[in-house]
């Protein structure tokens, strides 16, 4: 009988890595670790291609600074001369940054002891960062013995990142910028294959992408411009219907990711 304590606790390290790599900070603390988890990782990894990526990422990065990451990073996501790229399970659901995901994301931190750090994270809630980061923290919390979590890891993974996950690092990785990145990806993509054995979830059919293009400009009377915004703010609420997928309910202490 495999040793699930194990396996989830190296379930948690990998996610802790892909949070380390999505959620941008300039604490030299937090670069050591990610440098640390790939120096971990490398020696037992989950297959062969994986393994030569890790290798080649541990050699890719800086051992005593940041710069060359952090350069890439904002290449990738932030940088206006290049194709940036969508961070958000709502822009590959919907086309849009804050939908439907992102309603489901808050739905399922709000039945949890975590919360999102607010003043020092500013991303949404259905980020690629936040949702690793939060994931790694119930993985860990699992292999713990908080059993509770088990369906919640379940359900957003099955619910939020396996159907856009494919997507998204496709993009990363045919991203003209995409060196360190790129070769995460292969990571990526060995995990989450992985997951999906692991928590016995099949792969997401592929989606028809949606792009939203900006709409003609037009004069409108302030009635009405009132009267789209009281939907649009009904809209972001999400539609009233029954979960699929039970989510744990927890009232204890509240620890901020």
């Amino acid at each position: 009988m495999q040793d699930n304590q194990a396996i989830n606790k190296a379930r948690a390290l990998y996610y802790n890595l892909f949070a380390n790599f999505f959620v941008e900070s300039s604490k030299s603390e937090n670069y050591f670790e990610l440098v640390r988890l790939i120096n971990v990782l490398k020696e037992n990894p989950l297959d062969e291609s994986s393994g030569e990526a890790l290798e080649n990422i541990s050699t890719s990065l800086d051992p005593s600074s940041n710069v060359a990451l952090l350069k890439e990073f904002d290449d990738l996501f932030h940088n206006p001369t290049t194709k940036k790229i969508r961070q958000t399970a709502s822009f590959y659901d919907e086309g849009v940054e804050s939908g439907k995901k992102r309603v489901e994301m808050i739905d399922f931190v709000a039945k949890t002891k975590l919360r999102r750090d607010e003043k020092n994270y500013f991303e949404y809630e259905d980020s690629v960062g936040f949702i690793f980061s939060l994931m790694a923290e119930l993985s860990n919390q699992i292999a713990n013995g908080e059993k509770i979590y088990e369906n919640t890891v379940h359900c957003i993974f099955a619910q939020i990142l396996n159907e856009f996950i494919e997507e998204f690092a496709k993009d990363v990785f045919e991203h003209n910028s995409s060196k360190i990145y790129k070769e995460l990806m292969i990571v990526l993509h060995s995990f989450i294959a992985f997951e999906r054995l692991y928590l016995e979830v099949s792969k997401a059919p592929k989606k028809e992408r949606i792009i939203k293009k900006e709409e003609a400009c037009e004069v409108i009377s302030e009635e009405e411009m009132a009267r789209r915004a009281r939907n649009k703010a009904l809209k972001a609420l999400g539609p009233k219907e029954e979960e699929a997928c039970p989510i744990d309910i927890v009232s204890v202490g509240e620890t901020e990711v």
